[in-house]
């Protein structure tokens, strides 16, 4: 689309407003709300945003000392709250099903000269997929985001002037199914309603929703989506969640992206990527193995036949038994980078109790054949060789997706090019003696700091601004009298 087509199409569809919505490092999305008379010039030129937009925390504080002259080394355009434009991306264009009469589009913002803003979580996406193009590939990814939706019984906490802070409370819930009871065709039938606005919003947006189901904790769900590339699926992402919250707002449900809602007895969401690297000379899998070697495996799966019927035999432990000389060298960088990698997956505090044994969420820096409980999963069918893939089950659901993307990028670019080789494969991802993931955000930071070359590919300016941010909402969480508190206030009400 051109800006007359879109002009056109908004004049035809009886358009009152324009939301121009830009993606911040939270994976939230803000926006200005336009009028038509507004639109055009806006489409040709941009509008005006606060600068301050970018240097926010999870509670909107800002973690910048933007009026003093020393505190923006960085960053300095930014300083004293100054303006950034945000220009639209056509091709977003869409007519939100449950607000009519009101059209959206994303944005990038970039400064008066023109100049990207290099912290625009969109752009650093777009940098990693050069160098990976550089490289003669490309990259696809299918989602599987877990999440909760509750039951607005009340929105006097959330509402009542009274009870106003910063961050506010959160409406008061109730739960849709009471869990434990995975892909359970009663609780989904109970959770019809809900579901249905899922669904139909998630379609009316034309995002691929494969499936939606029943997750094993209390009012736990899942979205499965087809695999795009790298770039769709993140913008898909990205409005997947903010279009679910929205439209399930309006029907007296409160949906949450947080990893561990604030509650006793609950399961924690994880996001997992699933990723495969395209050829861009003849667009096949760059995972998959060899069509020679498939013909051997194949003829030796067809010989041991009859003696695995009556002893099955163990799985190869080989990476190359699953992956190309490529996908190897691909998994090895997604291992070695697999703690610094961390708070770009991981980058709420809440994330950390995940990751501990016989969970469904990894522990350990280890990869498995078909294996859910490591950290890695390589999908290799051999009757579909070309959905050859990689899991990693790490991520939650509150990653900004693009900063989550990229980091898979660069990590895997670097396996390529140093040619590492990767372990063996675990077949018990919980046992002792494996490298562990981060225990905490405080620590997942410091192993960021620490991979160089995260630090190269995301750029030393980047990292640094990104921790702190999160090392201001550290601050202020070990500051917290009462910690679950402010989890409600800070991620469950917001997120």
């Amino acid at each position: 689309m051109n800006i007359e087509d879109t002009l056109k199409r908004m004049a035809a569809s009886g358009i009152k407003q324009v939301r121009l919505a830009w993606c911040d490092v939270h994976g939230e999305l803000r926006s200005k709300t336009l009028m038509p008379l507004a639109v055009e010039d806006a489409l040709h030129n941009g509008i005006g945003m606060v600068g301050t937009l970018a240097l926010k925390d999870s509670s909107d504080r800002t973690a910048f000392k933007v009026f003093e002259a020393a505190g923006m080394p960085d960053m300095p355009e930014l300083a004293n709250a100054s303006n950034l434009t945000l220009r639209p991306i056509l091709t977003s264009y869409q007519e939100l099903p449950w607000a009519p009469g009101t059209a959206w589009l994303q944005g990038q913002l970039y400064h008066a000269n023109g100049r990207p803003l290099a912290v625009d979580t969109r752009h650093v996406l777009q940098t990693a997929l050069e160098q990976l193009q550089a490289q003669g590939y490309g990259l696809r990814c299918g989602l599987e985001v877990e999440f909760h939706i509750y039951k607005i019984e009340s929105t006097r906490p959330q509402t009542d002037p009274d009870l106003a802070a910063w961050p506010g409370l959160p409406p008061a819930v109730s739960m849709l199914h009471p869990g434990y009871r995975l892909l359970s065709e009663q609780y989904a039938d109970a959770c019809e309603a809900p579901l249905a606005i899922v669904r139909d919003t998630a379609q009316a947006l034309g995002l691929p929703l494969a499936s939606l189901e029943i997750e094993f904790g209390p009012s736990q769900f899942e979205a499965v989506f087809e695999a795009t590339d790298a770039m769709t699926a993140a913008d898909q992402m990205t409005l997947f969640k903010s279009a679910t919250r929205q439209a399930l707002r309006r029907a007296g449900y409160h949906a949450s992206f947080m990893c561990r809602p604030p509650f006793p007895h609950i399961m924690s969401s994880g996001w997992h990527l699933h990723q495969s690297l395209v050829k861009l000379g003849d667009g096949s899998n760059a995972l998959a193995l060899p069509a020679a070697e498939q013909s051997t495996e194949d003829w030796y799966k067809r010989a041991m036949a009859p003696l695995q019927a009556l002893l099955p035999l163990p799985k190869p432990l080989e990476a190359a038994s699953y992956l190309s000389t490529v996908g190897c060298h691909y998994l090895a960088g997604l291992l070695a980078h697999a703690r610094g990698a961390a708070p770009l997956s991981n980058p709420s505090i809440n994330a950390y109790a995940r990751f501990a044994p016989h969970a469904l969420a990894p522990q350990s820096v280890v990869w498995g054949h078909d294996n859910r409980g490591a950290m890695l999963r390589v999908i290799a069918p051999r009757d579909a060789v070309q959905a050859s893939r990689i899991e990693n089950r790490v991520g939650e659901p509150m990653a900004n997706p693009y900063l989550y993307i990229a980091a898979q990028i660069y990590a895997g670019l670097d396996g390529i090019a140093r040619q590492a080789a990767p372990p063996l494969a675990s077949s018990s991802p919980y046992a002792a003696g494996a490298q562990q993931l981060p225990g905490s955000l405080d620590d997942a930071l410091a192993a960021l700091q620490a991979d160089s070359v995260l630090c190269a590919g995301f750029g030393q300016s980047f990292v640094d601004y990104f921790s702190q941010i999160k090392r201001f909402e550290i601050a202020r969480y070990s500051a917290a009298q009462d910690p679950v508190d402010w989890q409600r206030r800070e991620i469950f009400s917001r997120f």
